[in-house]
């Protein structure tokens, strides 16, 4: 196992592997510091979006969104790893049947801030705010969102594979994302399995010129270093977001040449949509499991 870029150990196992967040991208809107893509809004969280797909992301030939000089492509956009990023669903029962009160509750356009701006000591994110709000009851339930909990939620492995596109960027794009269909809680009367967060460790090597785009509903939170890149928290439609790597490379505190964790977090957390598509031009090095203990 090579040396990662960790100060806590991790635990290696296939019991808590999880999936990789997607971006369905847009190239139309102009995000927020270094950041680009489209956000689509209206409706329900959890609603497929009306707005459309609004479009790749990635328009360049593929040395111009690569992973930089000397990489290769494949494997989430070049890297040494095969592209299937492995990972943890974690099913939750719907607050009307009984459930978690964040699941099947709350609907909006999104709510940014519900997470602070760096990871906890256990590789999680921390809840933000001091109580509830719009989109959440608070922080003893969020924590239970990416921590096993019994009688709570059900951990299930899959694997989620990025197919490289003609241009070497690594993609997955769904318009209808329902991994645990029949799984975990089951359906409970619904026509598929709404309720469920996913996580995701990685580790790349920066090299300048790489991009990472998601967009999906409804939870999405991106980590760099442990610090946070992309923020689509709270129930919306499909929204997007791309971090372009060199644009926040200060802010993130990586330097060309050196690895650096990638975490994702997502939660799908009401019905009636599930858009999901990730596009990465990263060059991941250490594609393993990488599980964090609860």
């Amino acid at each position: 196992m090579p040396n990662l870029p960790r100060s806590k150990s991790m635990t290696f196992t296939l019991a808590a592997l999880l999936i990789a967040a997607g971006a369905h991208c847009g190239g139309e809107a102009t995000g927020t510091s270094g950041v680009s893509g489209t956000t689509t809004s209206g409706g329900a969280g959890g609603a497929p979006s009306s707005s459309g797909n609004g479009g790749d992301l990635f328009t360049g030939d593929a040395t111009s969104v690569g992973p930089g000089s000397g990489a290769t492509t494949g494997s989430g956009g070049g890297g040494n790893c095969d592209p299937k990023l492995v990972g943890v669903i974690r099913d939750f029962k719907a607050y009307t049947k009984g459930g978690h009160p964040d699941f099947e509750n709350y609907s909006g356009d999104g709510y940014k801030g519900l997470v602070k701006n760096t990871l906890g000591p256990d590789h999680k994110p921390v809840y933000a705010p001091s109580g509830s709000t719009v989109n959440t009851t608070g922080k003893a339930e969020f924590d239970q969102w990416y921590r096993d909990t019994p009688d709570v939620n059900k951990a299930i492995p899959h694997t989620l594979a990025l197919t490289p596109d003609a241009k070497g960027i690594g993609t997955f794009d769904s318009q209808e994302l329902f991994p645990i269909d029949g799984q975990g809680w089951g359906n409970e009367g619904f026509d598929h399995n709404y309720g469920f967060t996913y996580e995701l460790h990685m580790v790349f090597q920066y090299s300048g010129g790489e991009v990472f785009s998601f967009t999906g509903d409804d939870d999405l939170w991106v980590f760099v270093n442990d610090r946070l890149a992309i923020d689509l928290g709270g129930l919306h439609p499909a929204q997007s977001d791309t971090l372009t790597v060199d644009a926040k490379a200060t802010e993130l505190g990586i330097v060309k040449g050196k690895e650096y964790a990638l975490d994702l977090f997502q939660a799908e957390r009401h019905s009636t949509g599930s858009h999901f598509k990730v596009q990465s031009s990263l060059n991941f090095t250490y594609c393993d499991p990488i599980v964090f203990p609860n």
